[in-house]
């Protein structure tokens, strides 16, 4: 597999309370992956263990691109909407990675600035403040300041949430765009409909992977209920629990097997089932 972010044996708690248990896998290149999960299963911690935000109490993550070609769009709740700031000007904010705080901004740069607003609908929208904007307009803003950063990897944290269909309908098909020029595409969703739709892989989460490949394959009625028995299962103050670097290898070997096998029977695509370890004290 060619890999775009490799997780091995990632385990993530906070204030001693597991939110990610021994995640083994890979998310390849230029693949459109959702991560869904029942609430409180990790899945919005894990984008942010992708990006360095929250520190690993085990495993790592590896990326195989380099920091300044990954995107990140958070839930809209974790962003400041107050701050007195144009609409153009945060989408200039997309060139901050490649700039950094003292490069400057020249005609041709506000220029695509300005066609990445109209490429989401908002032409016209440059001069107006940020605070002014619905919940969709200001979406439709941060997905215009993902298309100036030109990123290899583009990670998506509930970007539909509370948004109209119109707006969920254009940027699905701006999503779909990343994927057809093979970036690799990440996002944290609920709408089960809407990740049999457009979502060719998914990785189901409860803190343990419970299926990670082809959507049909993972979004089957009983991988739904085992997150759903997991994640009601799990013990939140079940201390962390250590794994061997045996178990670990053994893990990787067995996704390794059945990956093979799927490639040997003509479904490129089939899911690796990763084993769901159980969080210490979830089934005592």
């Amino acid at each position: 597999m060619n890999a775009a972010i490799s997780l091995e044996n990632l385990t993530v708690s906070y204030r001693r309370h597991p939110a990610l248990h021994h995640v083994n896998g890979a998310f390849e290149r230029g693949s459109l992956t959702a991560i869904v999960g029942p609430n409180g299963a990790g899945k919005s911690t894990l984008l942010k263990s992708m990006l360095g935000l929250v520190r690993c109490n085990d495993g790592r993550v590896i990326t195989h691109v380099q920091a300044h070609r990954i995107a990140y769009l958070p839930q809209q709740a974790e962003i400041d909407r107050s701050f007195p700031i144009s609409v153009l000007d945060c989408v200039l904010l997309g060139y901050w990675q490649a700039k950094g705080n003292w490069g400057g901004i020249d005609a041709a740069m506000s220029t695509r600035a300005r066609q990445s607003l109209a490429a989401v609908g908002l032409e016209g929208f440059a001069g107006r403040p940020l605070s002014s904007l619905s919940v969709g307009q200001f979406q439709r803003v941060l997905f215009a300041r993902i298309l100036l950063q030109d990123a290899e990897v583009i990670l998506l944290d509930e970007p539909f949430n509370a948004i109209d269909a119109r707006t969920t309908g254009d940027l699905l098909r701006i999503i779909s765009a990343w994927h057809a020029e093979r970036r690799t595409v990440i996002a944290v969703l609920h709408d089960h409909d809407q990740v049999r739709r457009a979502f060719p892989q998914t990785l189901l989460l409860a803190r343990n992977v419970v299926a990670w490949g082809d959507t049909a394959e993972v979004m089957c009625d009983a991988n739904l209920q085992r997150a759903r028995a997991m994640a009601e299962a799990v013990d939140e103050h079940a201390h962390i629990c250590e794994v061997s670097e045996a178990e670990v290898l053994a893990l990787s070997r067995e996704r390794e097997h059945l990956h093979e096998h799927a490639h040997a029977h003509g479904h490129p695509h089939s899911p690796a089932h990763a084993h769901a370890t159980q969080v210490k004290g979830a089934a005592q």
